[in-house]
């Protein structure tokens, strides 16, 4: 597993890529072969060449499993590297947020969480998630 202060990867052509793309190339990146990865995971080669080539999508289980089998983390894994970075006015906001009441904080919390679990679907499964609207 990686530890903490160690750039996720080593090559800056992570930064933009999707995530079938990011999957096969840190499997490449780790020398490992389809097949290794499917028995460090409890997938079949077939199902490891479809995350790769956007026949299929892992679940979270897989997902995690991934994570450790290539010393990544989940987020490393699914969100591009700019997408982990936080702002300056993001971070002020943080500093608001930690004076508020705990109730405050809360309802805050949930509905952050909410909208990073709805924007996490759309990324993992192409652009759409079971509760995205379709314009009339």
């Amino acid at each position: 597993m990686r530890t903490l202060g160690t750039p996720p990867f080593t090559h800056v052509s992570f930064r933009l890529m999707p995530f079938a793309d990011r999957l096969a190339a840190l499997r490449k990146q780790r020398g490992l072969t389809q097949e290794a990865l499917a028995d460090l995971i409890g997938v079949t080669k077939t199902q490891v060449y479809r995350y790769e080539n956007n026949g299929s999508q892992p679940t979270l289980e897989v997902i995690k499993k991934l994570a450790v089998a290539l010393s990544v983390t989940t987020d490393e894994l699914i969100f591009e590297v700019d997408e982990r970075k936080a702002d300056d006015s993001l971070l002020l906001l943080l500093e608001g947020i930690a004076q508020l009441d705990p109730d405050e904080k809360h309802v805050i919390k949930e509905m952050v969480e909410g909208i990073l679990l709805k924007h996490q679907a759309r990324r993992l499964f192409g652009g759409s998630s079971p509760t995205t609207k379709k314009a009339s």
